[in-house]
């Protein structure tokens, strides 16, 4: 797997910690670069961390099963994919389980730009499952890593550096434009996860040779 290969998975995992990071800026009255900052340590931190986990635990049984090990590795993308594509389909706004603020659909808010908004914590007690939630999808990437025999220590960097840099990012555009962001980022990091997943399949088919 190359470095461009590897940046695009990295994008493609960090979207639904980009989401959240957008409705964290949608409850804040000002985006601070040390609250986006921790925000996007959160984040970053643990989307390096689980592809690392899922790496150790698939090393032990990789070699026994490389005869279909790509098969593997096109099922966990495309499943991780389309989740997230089928969430960017859902017209909630901000309302779900990983979300810190509760904000209806602008059609149906009379009011203000924020309106039935909850502010976020940024403590531990709140921050922690959130950025875990978020996380998981890069434990079965991991799991991928390993039959695909990527160099781990610079994947897990990219994929943090990459999702701590575009959770700060989402803060500040969830601070400015609101929660609009949300199903646009679920769509795109849906779309490159499943082509990244058809490409290892094709190649390992002989379909395609890049």
């Amino acid at each position: 797997m190359n470095l461009p290969e590897l940046f695009l998975i990295a994008i493609g995992l960090s979207m639904d910690a980009f989401a959240v990071a957008v409705c964290f800026g949608l409850t804040m009255p000002k985006a601070t670069i040390k609250k986006s900052l921790i925000i996007g340590l959160y984040f970053g931190f643990f989307q390096a961390i689980m592809p690392l986990i899922g790496y150790m635990l698939a090393t032990r049984f990789a070699d026994k099963i490389t005869t279909f090990d790509h098969w593997i590795a096109f099922a966990l993308l495309c499943f991780i994919g389309g989740k997230m594509l089928a969430g960017s389909f859902k017209k909630e706004g901000c309302a779900d389980r990983e979300c810190p603020a509760a904000t209806c659909a602008d059609r149906e808010c009379p009011g203000g730009e924020r309106p039935h908004t909850k502010k976020a914590s940024l403590n531990p007690a709140e921050m922690l499952p959130l950025a875990l939630a978020t996380s998981i999808d890069a434990l079965a990437v991991g799991v991928s890593f390993a039959f695909l025999r990527v160099n781990i220590i610079p994947a897990t960097l990219s994929i943090g550096i990459v999702t701590l840099t575009l959770s700060m990012l989402g803060v500040k555009i969830g601070n400015i434009f609101g929660a609009k962001c949300k199903l646009k980022a679920e769509l795109v990091g849906g779309i490159i996860l499943v082509l990244i997943g058809l490409k290892i399949l094709f190649e390992h088919l002989g379909i395609i040779n890049f």
